[in-house]
């Protein structure tokens, strides 16, 4: 059986097919070029008939790709979902490409992800994981892209930096517990390490010791489910209160304690951080921190719309604590 060939219809096929130049073609599909209406109505009816689209890859030889890239990993979390189903919507929305590249299982992914976004021409990389070194982020910058950073508290001259107050909530998160009587607290992360974990986990226990109250720091793993599960199966002595550094690894925690039978609140008060969908459901009904995200995102969006320059180069978004039924 023989292969069946497939080509695209190209912009010279329609111009032999309306009787017109190439330039005229050109002109039909470029915003605001100038073209006459008759042959305007020559060139649609043309590339209606053999079924033709602009070619937006070779447009980007020589203007604007409109190509944004999404730098991430952990893509089936709920929050990376989430925040990720926003940003496409919304960039697809001001006719943005959004290419996203998942960075996960490898060490290198970010610095590789980040120069293969130059060779797609991309106009901006959203960093949502991972931390590239300097020289590539001047490389990019070098070569017109924009780099924002989200939630990466890295100082770059020249990079955009959108931050959580980690460290804030975290504190907060302490005095959340103390009021309720806690007085042996403990705080649940992962072996992960990123930037806004441990900001959260090194937050807690410096309040915690500022207030003269024993605390452990109980991790292991990646930021999952599981390990939630796991560490709260493992757990020996029990405190009185924990501050888990995610919801999801809080919800892992949560299903363990009550495994055991473990009784919260009245036992043990807990604080997730991210407000994924998951913490509002009934058999989690979890406190925790919200994160901004549709605000986060309406800021990637007035960014991309303008200069760099128009906007601070570093920006810090707090984050609201969600009360619900794992705090008395």
């Amino acid at each position: 059986m023989t292969a069946v060939r497939r080509q695209f219809v190209s912009a010279q096929q329609v111009a032999e097919r309306a009787g017109v130049s190439r330039s005229a073609v050109s002109r039909t599909f470029t915003a605001g070029a100038s073209v006459s209406p008759a042959t305007r109505a020559k060139v649609l009816a043309a590339a209606e008939d053999l079924g033709y689209h602009v070619n937006h890859l070779a447009r980007c030889l020589h203007h604007d790709s409109h190509i944004v890239c999404l730098i991430t990993t952990d893509i089936s979390t709920p929050f990376q979902a989430s925040m990720l189903d926003l940003l496409t919507r919304e960039l697809q929305r001001l006719d943005k490409v959004a290419m996203v590249i998942n960075t996960k299982g490898d060490a290198d992914g970010v610095a590789a992800a980040l120069t293969q976004t130059l060779q797609f021409r991309a106009e901006a990389s959203i960093i949502l994981s991972g931390q590239p070194s300097g020289a590539l982020i001047d490389q990019c910058l070098a070569n017109g892209q924009r780099v924002i950073l989200v939630n990466r508290n890295y100082d770059h001259p020249l990079a955009e930096n959108l931050c959580l107050d980690n460290r804030g909530a975290a504190a907060l998160a302490l005095q959340m517990l103390k009021a309720q009587g806690c007085q042996q607290v403990a705080v649940v992360s992962s072996n992960v390490g990123s930037v806004g974990l441990v900001a959260r986990e090194q937050g807690f226990v410096a309040a915690a010791q500022a207030a003269g109250l024993d605390v452990r720091v109980l991790k292991q793993g990646d930021t999952s489910y599981a390990t939630g599960l796991a560490l709260g199966e493992a757990l020996t002595a029990l405190p009185d209160g924990v501050f888990c550094v995610t919801d999801l690894l809080a919800c892992g925690f949560l299903d363990a304690l009550r495994r055991r039978g473990v009784r919260v609140p009245a036992d043990l008060a807990l604080i997730g951080f991210d407000d994924i969908e998951q913490a509002s459901w009934h058999s989690y009904r979890l406190t925790t921190f919200r994160q901004p995200q549709q605000l986060m995102v309406q800021h990637i969006l007035h960014r991309l719309q303008g200069p760099a320059d128009h906007f601070p180069r570093q920006q810090i978004f707090p984050l609201q604590p969600i009360w619900r039924e794992t705090t008395r």
